[in-house]
């Protein structure tokens, strides 16, 4: 309950400063719209509809993508942490990979696919196949090498103890990959959809945007942000904490 106080007390703080910013004058009204027009503008833009349906757009666009992400990162992870001589030759380059912003994507996807959805999904999927690949490659390395040793010498090689003893072994680390691909997801999904002929709410931000409706674009970064915070710490911070206990990780 304290820690709930806190975070609203925080949250008046800086509307407050918004609001004596605003009156004050400091910048025009079209750049710098009040609180309360803000307010206006995200409650006339799910009274339309239209924020919906730019929701439902970029939750399908993050769903495949992601879904997609997962599935490869997974797969080039296990390989890298499996071989050694994958890992030396590709797993610098994965590195490099994962250090490209998303937006940087646009442009080849823009090239590859037009301005269609499918950009956008290519790009959702490689903002996250990479940092998804660096954990799960890290989750193998981590496997705790005496108890290879134990199903060893118990008779269990091969695929039988990658199933029954590397992967329960790397769940954690496979937890904390899920959490930050879909930040990473998340983040690349807004780039692509900036640049998209839409649906989504990146489209509908830069529509707002060409449009100077300062009021719409603060309160569509306002819904990205709170969504990105809401699945972060709800599902996936909730979930990653789950199986830490689980695994003796975190204390109960």
């Amino acid at each position: 309950m304290n820690l709930a106080i806190k975070r609203i007390g925080f949250l008046v703080v800086v509307v407050g400063i918004w609001q004596l910013v605003f009156a004050l004058g400091v910048f025009e009204d079209i750049v710098f719209p009040s609180p309360m027009k803000v307010g206006g503008a995200l409650f006339e833009g799910f009274a339309d509809g239209d924020f919906i349906k730019a929701l439902g757009a970029s939750f399908r666009h993050l769903f495949m993508g992601l879904s997609l992400a997962i599935l490869f990162g997974t797969v080039i992870g296990v390989l890298l942490g499996k071989s050694k001589q994958s890992d030396e030759t590709a797993g610098m380059y994965l590195i490099a990979l994962q250090s490209i912003p998303s937006i940087v994507w646009v442009p080849l996807a823009i090239m590859l696919f037009g301005f269609s959805e499918f950009a956008v999904v290519f790009v959702v999927v490689l903002g996250g196949t990479f940092v998804m690949a660096l954990n799960v490659r890290t989750a193998i390395h981590s496997v705790p090498p005496h108890l290879i040793r134990a199903a060893r010498t118990m008779g269990t090689n091969g695929i039988p103890l990658f199933f029954r003893v590397e992967i329960p072994s790397s769940i954690p680390y496979f937890m904390t990959g899920l959490r930050l691909a879909w930040a990473f997801s998340w983040r690349a999904l807004m780039a692509g959809e900036l640049l998209s002929n839409g649906p989504g709410l990146g489209y509908s931000l830069r529509y707002a945007q060409d449009y100077a409706r300062m009021d719409q674009v603060i309160a569509i970064i306002i819904i990205i942000g709170v969504i990105g915070a809401v699945v972060d710490q709800i599902v996936f911070s909730k979930l990653e904490k789950n199986v830490m206990k689980r695994w003796g990780l975190l204390k109960t």
